[in-house]
């Protein structure tokens, strides 16, 4: 991690507008070039829609712009997010399965809106898409900080931690959690894809025998140490637990912008690591 100079330093996890995400993906690249920062990736939940035009930005920046990708998974009924990168961005295949998780999130919005109507707040997609101030585009997706605008724009929470505490998270109020596809099944899409996967923030799940199960019982490559809402306890701890496994250990902010004036849920460069990993990182070395 680095709360210095970033020169020679990769944050290796940001959203941009192709999924929820404030910035459209060049300005997440004018952002990590302005930090200072000599790589960044592009992560978008289930999506890639993102990433060219971040790599144009980059080319002309001079700014190294990393491929990648989040998927969302479930385990043991925890909500386990895996990140991939330098996927081939163009297999079909792999489009198809993520036009599927995209779906999948759709049909959560959805019990998400009529959970809360349920609780009597008038919310509808509608809303929260008109919200967005343009259209949406093919292969771009809508995520619950979007619903959270809305709930915050009506009254209903006072910023975006307070919808999600409310509502939204997993002790919140119309939490739903659809089926979803296991860890496993994204690190081998991952893998199929020519891409190296990388099990994102575990320290939010707060469960490391479920963190030590992912990584035993999955061909995962690195983890995710450093991380916004890591302690530095947590980062120590997750630097430890991949040397001990042979696992690259990551690090990234895990921006996407400001809501309200909160930045959520670190600006770019609040967390990286050197870009010597990067060449490890697309070999996807175990």
């Amino acid at each position: 991690m680095s709360n210095g100079s970033n020169d020679g330093r990769a944050d290796l996890h940001t959203h941009t507008s192709a999924s929820d995400g404030m910035q459209p993906p060049a300005e997440n690249v004018r952002l990590a070039k302005a930090a200072g920062l000599a790589a960044v990736a592009i992560t978008d939940h289930d999506t890639v829609a993102g990433v060219e035009e971040a790599l144009q930005e980059g080319k002309r920046l001079g700014i190294v712009v990393v491929p990648g990708v989040e998927i969302s998974t479930v385990l043991s009924g925890t909500d386990i997010h895996v990140l991939g990168y330098y996927i081939d961005c163009e297999q079909e295949t792999f489009l198809e399965r993520l036009g599927e998780l995209r779906s999948i999130r759709e049909r959560r919005n959805d019990m998400l809106i009529a959970k809360l109507q349920e609780l009597g707040i008038p919310i509808t997609m509608n809303e929260v898409v008109a919200q967005l101030g343009r259209p949406l585009m093919p292969d771009e997706s809508i995520g619950r900080p979007h619903i959270a605008d809305v709930l915050v724009r009506k009254g209903y929470a006072a910023d975006l931690r307070d919808a999600f505490d409310r509502y939204l998270g997993e002790q919140g109020a119309a939490y739903v959690n659809p089926p979803r596809i296991l860890p496993h099944q994204a690190v081998q899409w991952i893998r199929e894809a020519g891409g190296t996967p990388v099990l994102a923030h575990p320290g939010l799940y707060g469960d490391d025998a479920l963190v030590e199960r992912i990584i035993r019982e999955t061909n995962i490559a690195g983890i995710e140490a450093h991380h916004s809402d890591h302690s530095p306890a947590d980062q120590a701890r997750y630097t430890a637990m991949a040397e001990r496994h042979g696992l690259i250990a990551t690090a990234g902010s895990d921006f996407h912008g400001a809501r309200q004036g909160i930045v959520f849920h670190g600006d770019i460069g609040g967390r990286t690591v050197s870009v010597d990993i990067l060449p490890r990182l697309r070999r996807g070395e175990r």
